[in-house]
């Protein structure tokens, strides 16, 4: 019979793969809104502007996904913050991206880079957390 805890990791390593499929499928759509419905109606730096978010988005929230099965194997807290790291990034990153490239509002770009900070930071948790763990 499974404990509380096993219970509740379980349940937060679903919804850390559920994250990341989601988004996964936002991504898709996004690009695939780009090519088809967007391509002639904003500039071409706006549109390579949107098609960054659709692909940062996507490599993230493939990402999540990784997060989400590495948590369900093993529940340790540094993956679950860089889990909630990397969702913060992908929300402000692609998400001031894709409204900068929609809406050309310039002071977007300015809140760009956290998001990246957060995506640089998820990542580099998880990697020194397991590098610590094999020395």
């Amino acid at each position: 019979m499974p404990t509380p805890a096993t219970t509740a990791s379980r349940m937060i390593a679903h919804r850390i793969i559920s994250l990341g499929a989601i988004n996964a499928f936002i991504a898709v759509a996004a690009g695939a809104f780009a090519a088809h419905g967007l391509k002639h109606n904003i500039s071409a730096n706006n549109l390579a502007i949107f098609h960054t978010a659709a692909d940062y988005q996507l490599a993230h929230a493939l990402g999540l996904l990784l997060l989400g099965l590495l948590y369900k194997m093993e529940p340790v807290r540094p993956i679950k913050i860089s889990a909630k790291l990397m969702l913060t990034g992908m929300i402000i990153f692609s998400g001031s991206l894709y409204i900068l490239a929609l809406s050309n509002i310039k002071w977007l770009g300015m809140i760009t880079p956290i998001g990246g900070l957060c995506l640089l930071a998820s990542w580099l948790i998880i990697g020194v957390s397991f590098f610590r763990k094999n020395n």
